[in-house]
């Protein structure tokens, strides 16, 4: 006898533009220009434009990294 999985079981690797979105917190309009700006990875099958669980990764890391024009310089006492 096999077992049927259930959909809520096998982790997601590829979410649609909603679901990322709401992953990240940030509106559809949001993430649509994250995608046009190449700051988040895409991918398309078919007619659909997927995101992979790890761009989404990507992008919070990139997020949390302080570029070095924002980083304070060294204080002189």
């Amino acid at each position: 006898m096999s077992r049927r999985t259930d959909v809520a079981d096998v982790p997601a690797v590829l979410y649609g533009v909603e679901e990322a979105a709401t992953a990240l917190r940030l509106s559809r309009s949001m993430l649509y220009e994250l995608i046009r700006s190449g700051r988040l990875r895409t991918l398309k099958q078919g007619r659909r434009r997927l995101v992979p669980v790890s761009a989404l990764a990507e992008y919070v890391v990139e997020l949390t990294e302080v570029p070095a024009a924002y980083r304070a310089a060294p204080r002189r006492l």
